[in-house]
């Protein structure tokens, strides 16, 4: 099994178990949702994990091509 799908297995299991747990603390608290609010609250929270996997993932491979080093002093005009 190739690493990237096994980071997306983990990644949507632990997904599922977050959404199962706030369900559960949820209906022992006497609140429950909608098939749409459950929806919603799933792709709320897909949407912020893709958005942080996409940045975490661009500030890694800015890191690693050099985008972020520094000219040398000479290209300052000094």
């Amino acid at each position: 099994m190739s690493q990237n799908l096994m980071l997306a297995l983990f990644s949507a299991l632990a997904l599922g178990a977050v959404l199962f747990g706030v369900g559960q603390l949820m209906s022992s608290f006497g609140m429950h949702l909608s098939l749409h609010g459950w929806i919603a609250y799933g792709l709320g929270a897909a949407l912020s994990f893709g958005l942080a996997f996409g940045l975490f993932f661009l500030t890694f491979k800015s890191a690693r091509e050099g985008y972020d080093d520094l000219p040398p002093p000479d290209e300052y005009g000094e």
